[in-house]
């Protein structure tokens, strides 16, 4: 299914040869994002992976960087999250050993010059207020700044507005140092190619990634003693709101059950909360739950837009099946609709080659190790009825909920399970 190389500098390297595909997606991940800042440099990680589209020495501007890829109507794109950094290209196969050579140049060698830095602030406060403005979005960062507060986990990605404003390209330059190198770095490529061919000019393009020990982040503080509100009052045609609990981290051994257990409640179309207010009574356009899971902290949320008027009752009816669970459990039909669900939809996922390239090198560079797709599966096939019913009477206790909501509201909401 895939192989796992690492070179004599710590690079990893992830192959997963697909002969049936037409395509071929080149990701590098880093293992750095938001969650590596300080208050200083918060927003640095986005920053600096808008500046690598920037220009190189061999494609020096922003235009040329584009039409590399454009020109052979290939997908590129960037991301930054709490943990990772990533930069992927993704293109027809006969043009594999492009997409390696453009993301290889911009990871490696972008010029982060000072003209650029001062023309993308624009971009990046243009893209901060577009976040404002979208609270459907802004819901998610308000839950976790409600869950944990002035420290890297609850401080938004793209950033504070005065770090925007100051930062300068020596501070780019010292962060790029400090945290992108080849022993937190995976090069994976997915799709139809040369297997040996493809390692050899990974090694090649790579030659020159840097080697020392990355900085690590300081590890999440988890305090909470009672439930929590966040209010974000703003004039909305209807109100948008994340209802949840802490729970376990990536790594903990009930982590599948708890994915199993999000599923039930709010996974997809046929779920608890989904029929229950959608459904039965109207009150949503959409609903759903989620398990969230960072190498250090988690938790397990539902979220809603509703009718301005209607917050207490779906709170009501959401903490309803929260307490069901926690006391009557569920049934063991429900519980093989919603294992079959997530096998299902993880098989259907990897049909394209970017999704199995973050399938592979996102596992390894949180976890430091794969698990195939059927051993996936086999971890899913595992949780039981009684399972569930642990996880729910650990994670829906009245002192781990939070509820933060964006709407034209001023009371705080009570929370009661």
């Amino acid at each position: 299914m895939y192989e796992k190389n690492t070179t004599k500098d710590g690079l990893r390297i992830i192959t997963v040869p697909d002969e049936s595909s037409k395509a071929v997606t080149v990701l590098v991940l880093v293992g750095t994002g938001s969650k590596y800042e300080t208050g200083k440099n918060n927003g640095i990680s986005h920053f600096l992976e808008h500046m690598l589209f920037k220009g190189t020495k061999k494609r020096p501007n922003a235009l040329k960087i584009a039409e590399t890829l454009d020109q052979v109507g290939g997908m590129y794109n960037a991301f930054t999250s709490k943990e990772v950094t990533g930069y992927y290209a993704k293109v027809d196969a006969s043009h594999s050993y492009l997409a390696l050579d453009w993301v290889s140049d911009i990871f490696l060698h972008s010029k982060l010059e000072t003209k650029d830095i001062k023309k993308e602030r624009g971009v990046i406060l243009e893209e901060f207020n577009m976040i404002l403005d979208h609270p459907m979005s802004y819901v998610d960062d308000l839950f976790e700044k409600l869950l944990y507060g002035d420290q890297p986990a609850g401080w938004e990605i793209i950033g504070k507005k005065d770090n925007i404003l100051r930062f300068q390209r020596k501070d780019f330059l010292n962060y790029f140092k400090d945290h992108y190198s080849a022993l937190n770095t995976i090069v994976c490529v997915s799709g139809n190619f040369n297997q040996k061919l493809m390692k050899a000019e990974i090694e090649k393009k790579f030659k020159s990634i840097q080697k020392h020990t990355p900085q690590q982040k300081i590890r999440t503080t988890e305090l909470q003693k009672e439930p929590r509100v966040l209010v974000f009052p703003k004039k909305t045609d209807q109100t948008h709101l994340c209802l949840g609990a802490r729970s376990y981290d990536l790594f903990h051994p009930k982590i599948d059950a708890e994915e199993v257990l999000s599923v039930i409640l709010g996974g997809n179309m046929s779920s608890r909360l989904f029929t229950e207010i959608r459904e039965k009574r109207g009150l949503a356009y959409y609903v759903r739950t989620s398990s969230e899971k960072y190498t250090d902290s988690g938790y397990l949320v539902t979220k809603a837009g509703i009718p301005n008027n209607a917050v207490e009752k779906v709170v009501d009816l959401i903490l309803k099946e929260y307490r069901s669970i926690r006391e009557k459990g569920v049934h063991q039909k429900e519980l093989k609709k919603a294992k079959d669900y997530l096998k299902g939809s993880l098989i259907l996922s990897l049909e394209s080659s970017d999704r199995k390239a973050s399938f592979y090198a996102t596992q390894e560079i949180l976890m430091g190790k794969i698990l195939t797709v059927q051993e996936k599966c086999a971890k899913i096939d595992k949780v039981k009825v009684s399972d569930i019913g642990e996880v729910a009477r650990e994670i829906f206790q009245k002192d781990h909920l939070n509820l933060a909501l964006i709407g034209p509201h001023k009371d705080k909401f009570r929370l009661n399970l």
